[in-house]
C-alpha cells in the first residue's frame, strides 16, 4: 500500500481519514482507494515530475488525488478554483499538465480551458471529462510499485501579472519518500499538532498554508475534516463534533467568529483545540488579542510565503511579552534585514528581509530564470518584505511586498489588474493598489487616470469594475476606483504608487 498511509491504515482501519458535507472516508478506504488511483494514474502513462492540475473544491476526492501523486513522484498543481477559463488555461500550459482533474461545481471553466490538456477527469458531472469514480476503477489493485515523492507546484502571481509556479530545491519531486515522512512529522512537531490529532480544513486547500496544515497533516496521520467554505457558527461546531485538535485561519474569519454573539460562543466545547494557527494576512492587534482572550493560549502566528514556506512563529505568550511580532526564526532559516547598499540593518532599524535556509534548499520559479535571479542575491532569496528584528531576535513586519495586496489571506498582484483596466478606451494610466478594509485587511482600489473626453461619473467607475470581472476572478476586480488629474511618474516612466497608496494608510501601519 501507499507507505506514508500503511501506518495509520493498519493502527486505524475504521477510524476517519477525511471527512466532508458528502461524507467519510476511514483510513483502510482511503489506502485502498489511493492505492489505485496511483495505479490509474500510471496507467495514463504519467512519469516522474509529469505534472497534474487539480480544479476543485475541498472535497475527499481532491486529497486521494494529492496523496497518490505524493507516492509517485508527481507534480500537482493547485488551482485557484476562482480563476478565469483564460487564467486557468495559461497554468495548464505553462505547468505542461497532462491531465486535469476538475468537479462539476466549475465544469464551464474547465471544458473552455482544457481543449489542449490530454486527459481530462471529471469529479461529478463534468461534460467531455471522464467521470472520476470511473477513471479510479480503472486502476489495478495493490501497492504502486516505484514510489517516490510528489510535490505540489503552486502558483503566485508576479510583477508581470501572470502567475508562477514556485519550485523548491530540495524538496522536490523524485526524492525519496523518506523525504516527505521527514517533513510530515517534523511540521507536525513544529505547529504542535498532537499524534491522533484533527485537523479541519475551512480555507481552500490550493493555498500553501492550508495545503500544509490538511494534506501535509494528513501523511502524517492526523486525519482532516474540511467543508468548502467558512461559515463561523459551523466552525465551533465542528470543533466540538469531530474533537478538532487545530486549525488555520486568517483574520477576516476571526473578525466574523468573533462576531458571534456571547451566548452563541459559549453554546459550543472547545476545549479540544490545541494550536490555533493564522498567517497570511494582517491582523488587527485588537483582535489577536480578543481571540486569545476567548481561546486561551492556543493561538500562534507564522511568518512566512509560497515561495518561503514558514520562516518564524509565534506564541501567544511570546507576543503578548511583545504586541506585533511574528517570531524568531526558525533552526533551519535564517533571516537577514539589509539596507538598500546591502549592509546589515541594526537592531530595530528597517530594512529588506533576505533569507537562506541552512539545508541548502533553495527557491525558483518554473521555467523563468530571470524572475528567479531577481529575487536572490549573494546566496540569499528575498520576498520583497520589509521589517526589523530586535535585540533578542523577534521579528517585526513594517510592510509587505511593496505592490502586492493581500485580502482576507489571498495574494492579489497589482500588475494584473493593471494589465486589464489599461485596455479599457478611457483609462490612459493607472495604479492599482490596497487600501484598509476592516474585516478583509486590504481592498483592492484603482486609481485611473481618464483619456480626453472622458469624464468621471459614478457610471463609468461601475463600468471600470464590471470591466476587469469580465477577465480576471471576482477578488481581483477592484471595489473602488479614485479618479486622478495625472499619476505621479518619473521621466522614465516609474509609478511612484505609494504617493497615491500612503495617504490612506496614515496612522496605520501594514502588517501580518
Amino acid at each position: 500500500m501507499a507507505e506514508l498511509l500503511r501506518p495509520y491504515a493498519e493502527a486505524r482501519p475504521d477510524e476517519p481519514a477525511v471527512t466532508d458535507e458528502r461524507g467519510v472516508t476511514t483510513w483502510r478506504e482511503f489506502r485502498a482507494r489511493v492505492d489505485r488511483l496511483a495505479g490509474a494514474l500510471r496507467g495514463l502513462g504519467l512519469d516522474d515530475g509529469d505534472a497534474i492540475a487539480l480544479h476543485s473544491g475541498n472535497r475527499r476526492e481532491y486529497f486521494e488525488l494529492m496523496a497518490a501523486a505524493t507516492h509517485i513522484g508527481l507534480r500537482y498543481v493547485l488551482v485557484n478554483w476562482h480563476w478565469t477559463a483564460d487564467e486557468l488555461r495559461y497554468v495548464l500550459a505553462d505547468s505542461g499538465a497532462k491531465a486535469l482533474f476538475s468537479e462539476d461545481a466549475f465544469a464551464d471553466v474547465a471544458a473552455e480551458a482544457a481543449v489542449d490538456t490530454p486527459f481530462r477527469i471529471g469529479i461529478g458531472e463534468v461534460p467531455g471529462f471522464q467521470p472520476y469514480e470511473e477513471f479510479l476503477a480503472g486502476g489495478p489493485d495493490g501497492e504502486p510499485s516505484g514510489q517516490v515523492m510528489g510535490w505540489p507546484m503552486i502558483y503566485t502571481s508576479g510583477t508581470t501579472g501572470r502567475p508562477k509556479g514556485v519550485r523548491r530545491k530540495l524538496v522536490t519531486t523524485g526524492a525519496p519518500l523518506e523525504t516527505m515522512k521527514g517533513v510530515a512529522e517534523g511540521s507536525a512537531q513544529l505547529l504542535s499538532i498532537p499524534e491522533g490529532g484533527r485537523s479541519l480544513l475551512v480555507g481552500p486547500v490550493y493555498h500553501s498554508a492550508q495545503w500544509l496544515w490538511s494534506h501535509v497533516m494528513l501523511c502524517a496521520g492526523r486525519s482532516v475534516v474540511m467543508r468548502q467554505s467558512f461559515d463561523p457558527e459551523e466552525t465551533l461546531r465542528l470543533i466540538e463534533e469531530h474533537r478538532i485538535t487545530n486549525v488555520h485561519l486568517v483574520p477576516t474569519q476571526f473578525v466574523r467568529l468573533l462576531r458571534l454573539d456571547e451566548e452563541t460562543r459559549r453554546r459550543y466545547d472547545l476545549s479540544s483545540l490545541v494550536a490555533v494557527w493564522h498567517g497570511a494576512a494582517p491582523c488587527s492587534p485588537e483582535v489577536k488579542r480578543r481571540m486569545i482572550d476567548w481561546l486561551g493560549p492556543v493561538v500562534y502566528e507564522y511568518y512566512g510565503s509560497t515561495e518561503s514556506s514558514v520562516n518564524t512563529v509565534v506564541s501567544s505568550r511570546e507576543w503578548l511579552e511583545r504586541p506585533g511580532t511574528v517570531g524568531r526564526a526558525l533552526p533551519m532559516a535564517e533571516i537577514h534585514v539589509l539596507r538598500e547598499d546591502g549592509s546589515p540593518a541594526a537592531a530595530g532599524e528597517r530594512g529588506q528581509l533576505w533569507f537562506r535556509y541552512t539545508s541548502g534548499d533553495d527557491v525558483e520559479y518554473w521555467g523563468d530564470p530571470d524572475k528567479t535571479a531577481s529575487v536572490h542575491r549573494d546566496g540569499l532569496f528575498t520576498t520583497g518584505d520589509v521589517g526589523h528584528l530586535d535585540e533578542d531576535g523577534y521579528l517585526f513586519l513594517s510592510d509587505r511586498v511593496i505592490d502586492m495586496i493581500i485580502s482576507g489571506g489571498v495574494n492579489i498582484y497589482p500588475a494584473e489588474i493593471e494589465g486589464v483596466l489599461i485596455t479599457h478606451p478611457a483609462v490612459r494610466d493607472v495604479a492599482v493598489f490596497g487600501v484598509p478594509d476592516q474585516e478583509y485587511g486590504e481592498q483592492v482600489k484603482a486609481a485611473v487616470e481618464l483619456e480626453d473626453g472622458y469624464e468621471p461619473s459614478d457610471a463609468l467607475e461601475e463600468e471600470l469594475i464590471a470591466f476587469s470581472r469580465r477577465t480576471l476572478a471576482g477578488y481581483k476586480a477592484p471595489r473602488s476606483v479614485d479618479f486622478l488629474d495625472a499619476l505621479p511618474r518619473t521621466p522614465t516612466g516609474k509609478l511612484y504608487k505609494r504617493v497615491i497608496r500612503d495617504p490612506y494608510w496614515t496612522g496605520r501601519e501594514k502588517s501580518i
